[in-house]
């Protein structure tokens, strides 16, 4: 056993909740950012400005046309497969690999290719960096085992795996139009928890293929979270902690969180406050990339993805056009109810006594 743990300590293979589930599924989603969520941001901006080059079909494959957006989109699978590689810290050859291993995951998990691509990269990752530089014939067999670790678990795993996300991501936003108040309070405050936890809200939407109003009511939980806590923290954090929580992480407060949980409160109920609001009164949709539901307003992902959710409902012939009414959503509900309730209500915690001045300074 002690020989084992060696082995692995030596390789770099540490099976644990946070290698995986947070190191890992964050990267995951750092890439699925950097294909698919750009990509439909270029053929949006594209289309709606009229940018000829953004427009204009690049090359065809196998029937299929692809535009500059189209292409980077094209690549989300081998993009989140190297992005997990790297976070799990894999040798070049290995790295290199996932490529291949992220595009056939991808591909077979169809809609639910992100959760594919999640468990296969991450095993065959693993596959590879044990395999890696123990042979005097490593340029061969390091690729040939990650490869063919990352092949065989794709055609074995992937269609069950993506089909399992699918379906589960379908009953939430099946029971989200059932039952809009209730699913709209869940899942703003789930989602939102999770984009403030060290864990990826964006993987887990995108994992789920979570759009329709399940995803505008993770929208709304991750903006009062983020939002909540960059306007709350304004007396300790000033301009700098405005901007880094508001546009960047609310995630800057789980240091403050762990010495103090009551300060969560205030976000928490803000999100069970947006949550039915956006599902019930302004009905407001995700229909853009799933990954953007779970983003808020980190770099105005979450807006982009709903404005590219309109872009493509009136490109399909859904929609006619952009309502006052769905602009008035997407802000109240994004900035100014966040910047108002989450302050008011921990001015009632301050009150009470659970939370005093310094206690969401960031460190």
């Amino acid at each position: 056993m002690e020989t084992i743990r060696a082995f692995l300590l030596r390789k770099d293979v540490e099976i644990s909740l946070r290698r995986y589930g947070i190191d890992a599924m964050g990267a995951m989603a750092q890439g699925l950012f950097c294909s698919l969520l750009i990509g439909t941001i270029l053929d949006a901006v594209g289309t709606q400005l009229q940018i000829s080059f953004l427009l204009q079909p690049l090359v065809v494959i196998r029937g299929t046309t692809y535009t500059v957006g189209g292409l980077a989109a094209a690549m989300s699978g081998p993009a989140m497969a190297v992005a997990i590689g790297y976070a799990l810290r894999c040798p070049p050859l290995v790295l290199f690999s996932l490529v291949t291993v992220g595009f056939s995951s991808n591909a077979l998990g169809g809609a639910g290719g992100p959760l594919a691509v999640l468990f296969v990269a991450i095993i065959a990752a693993e596959a590879g960096k044990l395999i890696s530089r123990e042979t005097r014939i490593d340029l061969l067999v390091t690729p040939l085992v990650t490869i063919g670790v990352g092949l065989a678990l794709s055609a074995w795993w992937a269609p069950a795996l993506g089909a399992m996300a699918m379906k589960l991501g379908a009953l939430i936003m099946w029971a989200t139009e059932l039952q809009p108040f209730i699913m709209g309070i869940c899942i703003s405050v789930l989602v939102g928890i999770a984009l403030t936890l060290p864990i990826s809200s964006a993987a887990i939407c995108a994992a789920l293929g979570l759009t329709g109003l399940a995803g505008g009511a993770a929208v709304a939980g991750c903006c009062a979270q983020m939002v909540g806590f960059a306007v709350m923290s304004f007396p300790e954090n000033r301009w700098g902690g405005l901007i880094s929580q508001g546009i960047g992480t609310s995630m800057l407060q789980m240091g403050n969180i762990v010495r103090n949980p009551r300060i969560w409160i205030a976000p928490i109920v803000t999100s069970a406050i947006t949550g039915p609001l956006a599902t019930c009164v302004f009905k407001m949709e995700m229909n853009g990339p799933a990954v953007s539901s779970g983003m808020g307003t980190c770099g105005f992902v979450g807006q982009i993805g709903v404005y590219t959710g309109w872009v493509r409902e009136m490109a399909a012939g859904t929609r006619t056009g952009i309502e006052a009414w769905d602009w008035a959503g997407l802000v109240l509900l994004c900035f100014v109810l966040p910047a108002v309730i989450c302050p008011l209500v921990n001015m009632g915690v301050r009150t009470l006594g659970w939370v005093k001045s310094g206690d969401m300074t960031l460190r």
